[in-house]
């Protein structure tokens, strides 16, 4: 397969398999001709809207095909696509949108509000879709309609950033992760191989497009000439319906959707005799609910590690090695070996020299699927990319026989319910508020969620300040996932002489007994 770029996918199947189905959305389809030429109005309606190569064009809304047109469409012509996380609050999205430096939002009319509270003078074309009629906007349909289906004809350098998704920091300040187009067609290769894509598969896409884990998932079956299943959000009913209905044979899931899914009415009832394989990653998984999943669905499970800034896996636990109850059940608490053509490497982060095999130190990675860097933030590129081209992940676990096994986090993040948050972010909010004196942000472990977020709060002199007066206060400044599911009282936080938070201390009484420290 010659392709190489994000602009040339739909070029390529569109010779090929131009009667193909590529996309499917509720009740709306497009072949592979269509969708190269619908991709192809859209790219000229950005050139008409002052677009330019290197220019980033942001999507705002729930998982919805224009996401694919406006990627494909920009990939045409040069651009970058920015997919801003619809859950944060406008404060955060504004953020993210003046960073990017984005030149035309495609948004979702159910978020005009949102962007009513927003200042982004950057913005050259604001395009809605669904109903504009009130918001002073073109609705998309009409926008891209305007212009012929001529390919504008550009062709993605291997070293052009193509995507650039947002993660936040532990700053407090979200990053722009540029991904190139090598990074994504380094990968895609091995992907299809190790998940069995190929041009038959009907792939279910239903996590969020602002995660690697939604947009990236979403380029595998569109790089083979399979078959693209679009869901708006997660909807366990919606999920079991599609994979009976469509006969769909891959999809991706966090640990959370499973769970969520063995709960469902009617999950015994469904023919998933199509399914080729599941993958799940993103957080770690009970062994309970890798069994039942097993059980259940009855085809290969794959489990993946990797970060937005490795372009998605860079480890895999193939289905022959899910022996849960067998000789090597022990492999389930692994996360894998390494990605084919992905060095990983475990590090004493003082000295920075590999660790012996089985001791515990942050997982490093190196190969052409690492980030070209964050946008327009050398120093924190610098720290992450130290030298030689290795990637500190921030996570910390060790090697056993050529497995990988997370065991903590380097950083403070929390993981919950798949989604990566940065205590510093809710503890930035949280001293703001008049009542709270100190505050440390933890993740706690959660039986549904694998982790929840635990404020504990030192109160101002005379402050009656309450549980729910503070997560509620959260709530008006960060997206809810983000927020506090409860708040701990104390007289002070216990810091090292240097007042570095010891979060070690605070955590203890709630992980212990655990063996892993992330859930």
């Amino acid at each position: 397969m010659t392709i190489s770029s994000i602009a040339e996918i739909t070029r390529h199947w569109a010779e090929e398999t131009p009667d193909k189905l590529a996309l499917v959305f509720e009740e709306r389809s497009w072949t592979y001709a269509e969708l190269d030429a619908a991709s192809s109005r859209v790219g000229r309606a950005l050139v008409d809207a002052g677009v330019r190569p290197g220019d980033r064009v942001a999507f705002l809304d729930k998982n919805v095909p224009e996401y694919f047109l406006l990627l494909l469409g920009g990939a045409k012509v040069g651009a970058v696509g920015v997919a801003v996380n619809w859950r944060l609050a406008p404060p955060e999205m504004e953020y993210i949108l003046g960073n990017a430096e984005a030149k035309v939002l495609v948004i979702g009319e159910d978020f005009l509000g949102h962007l009513a509270k927003m200042s982004v003078p950057e913005l050259a074309k604001v395009v809605v879709i669904g109903d504009a009629a009130s918001s002073g906007h073109e609705m998309f349909a009409g926008w891209a309609g305007r212009f012929p289906a001529t390919d504008p004809g550009y062709v993605g350098k291997p070293d052009e950033t193509c995507y650039q998704l947002y993660t936040s920091g532990t700053t407090g300040l979200p990053k722009g992760v540029e991904l190139t187009n090598d990074n994504f067609f380094s990968m895609l290769p091995v992907a299809t191989s190790a998940w069995q894509f190929d041009q038959d598969s009907v792939s279910l896409v239903c996590m969020p497009l602002f995660h690697i884990a939604g947009s990236g998932w979403g380029l595998v079956a569109l790089y083979t000439g399979g078959t693209d299943i679009l869901q708006r959000e997660v909807d366990p009913q919606e999920i079991l319906r599609a994979i009976a209905e469509y006969r769909i044979t891959n999809t991706l899931f966090v640990p959370a959707v499973l769970q969520f899914l063995l709960m469902t009415p009617g999950v015994d009832d469904i023919d998933y005799s199509s399914l080729r394989s599941i993958q799940y990653g993103a957080s770690p998984i009970s062994e309970d609910v890798l069994v039942r999943s097993m059980k259940t669905f009855g085809t290969d499970l794959v489990q993946v590690y990797g970060l937005t800034e490795t372009t998605g896996a860079v480890t895999l636990l193939p289905a022959a090695d899910h022996d849960p109850g067998g000789a090597r059940a022990g492999l389930l608490r692994s996360c894998g070996k390494p990605w084919e053509g992905c060095e990983l490497r475990i590090v004493d982060t003082a000295t920075f020299e590999d660790v012996p095999e089985g001791e515990v130190g942050e997982i490093w990675a190196r190969g052409r699927q690492i980030m070209k860097g964050y946008w327009r933030n050398p120093e924190a590129t610098a720290q992450a990319k130290p030298a030689d081209g290795w990637f500190r992940t921030g996570d910390a676990g060790y090697m056993r026989d050529g497995y990988v096994y997370i065991h903590d986090r380097v950083k403070d993040m929390v993981i919950s319910g798949g989604e990566n948050i940065y205590p510093a972010e809710i503890e930035n909010v949280l001293m703001k508020h008049a009542e709270v004196a100190d505050a440390a942000v933890i993740g706690v472990p959660s039986d549904r969620w694998g982790e929840t977020v635990k404020a504990i709060v030192v109160r101002a002199t005379g402050s009656e300040a309450t549980e729910a007066a503070l997560i509620a206060y959260c709530r008006e400044n960060l997206a809810a996932y983000k927020c506090p599911t409860s708040v701990d009282w104390v007289e002070a936080l216990p810091r090292n002489p240097s007042g570095k938070i010891l979060k070690t201390e605070l955590r203890e009484p709630f992980w212990r007994g655990h063996e892993r420290r992330v859930s």
